[in-house]
């Protein structure tokens, strides 16, 4: 049994990675090798700061799944310099920080396996429609670029239907087009932080689960500003210097969230007991370091499923039960939930 044991974890252990003898000078290869024999091996190439007159495409094992490219001021990518052998194995790709100002169109058409791709700290404005068409991207991240508009149609041709993180921080977004047209995008995530947004913008026809529009310069939350998110989990609105208001119904159409994080909005200092309309399933509320300093005392009749709220400087509120009474006509138990707070005075 024992030896059986340790043949079993000998097939399932890559074996130790080694240097690779057709990597290309300026570059560092490792192969890992798996199963019986080292039947089955995948290869990581680090290319980074290999300098800007390395000659594209560089030479890859046939083999190689991640591939490293950032700091190598590669400026415009055309549809020659990531394709020949290697590259259609790739799984990550990493061209961060080289300078790429614009992308061909057929630049990465032939990276079919592709799942995740850094293109942040460069210089794009744009993307063609059919930049990533085919491929099969779960991760993407676009941050620190110089995008001013961003249309989300570029993702609806993935190859498959898989969700996809795009990551689009630290731009100078004024605008994001996501309409499309009764489409559906499978998105997981977008990241808007720190772009120039001055209101919550159309997401119509994303299919998000988390979205983050922190530092933005957004100064009102307007009716149904979300009403097309219906699958969002996870939202955070935070470090909104100019966030005044939250209307009444501000998160409508938000049934499946479950923590909203309004953290560090100084000027935001009531909120009115509508605007948690239809937030049913949301269970954590963070306003620390914003104006709300009190609570409606009902509020639990509006976020029937919350468990924690935090708001002002170390206030923490939390659900929990009155001591059980006797009913007499249903001759059993009753028990009520209570919001109590570690510091007096509030609720209202």
């Amino acid at each position: 049994m024992a030896l059986c044991a340790w043949l079993l974890l000998w097939l399932l252990v890559p074996a130790s990675s080694g240097a690779v003898n057709n990597c290309h000078p300026g570059c560092h290869c490792d192969v890992e090798s798996f199963g019986l024999f080292d039947s089955f091996s995948l290869t990581r190439v680090d290319c980074q700061g290999v300098g800007p007159g390395i000659t594209m495409p560089v030479a890859i094992p046939l083999d190689t799944t991640h591939l490293d490219l950032s700091f190598n001021a590669m400026g415009p990518l055309t549809n020659t310099m990531l394709a020949g052998p290697g590259y259609t194995t790739l799984i990550s790709l990493d061209l961060s920080n080289n300078h790429i100002t614009k992308i061909s169109p057929n630049a990465l058409s032939k990276l079919r396996y592709l799942e995740s791709l850094d293109l942040s700290h460069n210089e794009l404005e744009q993307l063609s429609p059919s930049c990533f068409s085919g491929l099969p991207l779960a991760e993407v991240d676009l941050s620190h670029n110089n995008f001013r508009e961003f249309d989300m149609d570029v993702f609806t041709n993935k190859a498959n239907g898989e969700p996809v993180s795009i990551d689009l921080t630290h731009n100078k977004l004024v605008s994001v087009l996501a309409t499309l047209h009764g489409r559906v995008l499978q998105s997981q995530s977008l990241n808007l932080s720190a772009n120039q947004l001055s209101s919550v913008p159309d997401l119509t026809g994303l299919s998000l689960r988390l979205l983050s529009l922190d530092g933005n310069p957004i100064a009102r939350i307007t009716e149904g500003s979300f009403a097309h998110l219906k699958d969002l989990i996870y939202l955070s609105i935070s470090g909104l210097n100019d966030l005044r208001e939250i209307e009444p119904r501000g998160f409508k159409g938000l049934q499946s969230l479950q923590v909203l994080d309004l953290v560090n909005n100084p000027k935001l200092e009531t909120l009115s007991p509508a605007i948690f309309s239809g937030l049913d399933s949301l269970e954590e509320l963070n306003l620390s370091g914003s104006g709300v300093s009190s609570l409606p005392n009902n509020m639990l009749s509006h976020l029937p499923s919350i468990k924690r709220i935090s708001l002002g400087k170390g206030v923490r509120c939390w659900r929990s039960q009155k001591q059980a009474q006797f009913h007499r006509q249903l001759g059993q138990l009753q028990h009520d939930d209570v919001l109590s707070c570690n510091v007096k005075g509030v609720m209202l």
